[in-house]
């Protein structure tokens, strides 16, 4: 029996549909599926009954269910507590980054901050905000870095995982120019022409700022939505080519900025200011964390 199988569970018993429950666990909806399905084949009969409306718990899955949250929270608590005590005295260092953040700020803030010379070896985990908060539920990171908005609720404790912030960032909405040189998709749109919306997935920690705030909740709710994805990088790519607008940290489209190949699609009300915030695990500790965090608390911005 595989942990990632009662994961799986528990999560398809709380999202009640395979396709959003593979997409929450980051995996394809068939591998999703033959975990669920080998986990019924170890307990020895089906937890879920499937349908047109979803899946739905069994008794036998009802019955299950606390038992799987108990048993996952106390090898995850087991596993912890051993990598702990194993890792006090390292000097290695494990960081999970939203994949916006890993492919501009990191590499920099990284460097002004921390020795690689005294580090044993840095692991940086790369994905969507989802996931990377699994990462540090899971006791597997040190430190998330990450794109911050109050209005948007995070899943760590702040007493478990407290934060700082350490950069700031803005939400632009941006397409590509027309043959004139004006937004191909302006902002904020006729009645005649809804504005395409190349919009985040539910994984997306931006996608989760952008549902909170209520200039972009507001907004989007006019548009019409062609495609999501968790990865902005994506979202960049299609916005490039005209087919819509996406709100893009501008860390990441400094460079299309610049060059002219994306445009504002409207006036800077439309933008939304963001904070690029570190969370630590108190639980997840050695020496090369702990030096990082008070380097930080010394010279915060």
């Amino acid at each position: 029996m595989d942990l990632d199988w009662l994961k799986d569970f528990l999560v398809l018993a709380e999202q009640k549909n395979f396709s959003r429950a593979a997409e929450a666990r980051n995996v394809t909806q068939p591998a999703f599926s033959r975990r669920i399905r080998a986990l019924e084949d170890w307990v020895g009969t089906p937890l879920f009954l499937r349908g047109g409306q979803g899946a739905a718990l069994t008794p036998a899955g009802s019955y299950f269910q606390p038992l799987a949250a108990d048993l996952a929270r106390d090898l995850e608590q087991a596993r912890r507590g051993a990598r702990a005590a194993g890792d006090q005295e390292t000097t290695d260092l494990s960081i999970a980054a939203t994949h916006a953040i890993s492919f501009t700020f990191f590499p920099g803030w990284i460097r002004r901050h921390m020795s690689f010379e005294a580090l044993g070896g840095l692991s940086l985990s790369s994905d969507s905000l989802q996931a990377c908060e699994q990462i540090m539920l899971s006791g597997e990171a040190h430190f998330l870095l990450c794109h911050y908005h109050a209005d948007a609720p995070m899943r760590l404790d702040p007493d478990r995982y407290p934060s700082l912030q350490v950069g700031r960032d803005v939400l632009i909405p941006l397409c590509a120019p027309g043959a004139d040189g004006s937004p191909l998709w302006p902002m904020p749109g006729r009645d005649t022409k809804p504005i395409r919306h190349l919009a985040y997935s539910q994984a997306s920690g931006l996608g989760r700022i952008l549902a909170a705030h209520p200039a972009g909740r507001r907004q989007t709710a006019d548009m019409e939505t062609v495609i999501t994805s968790h990865l902005a990088a994506t979202l960049m790519t299609m916005a490039r080519q005209g087919q819509g607008v996406a709100w893009l940290p501008r860390t990441l489209a400094e460079d299309e900025l610049s060059r002219g190949r994306l445009i504002r699609a409207g006036s800077d009300d439309f933008d939304i200011a963001i904070e690029i915030r570190l969370f630590r695990s108190r639980e997840r500790r050695n020496r090369a964390a702990d030096d990082l965090w008070s380097n930080l608390l010394a010279n915060q911005i």
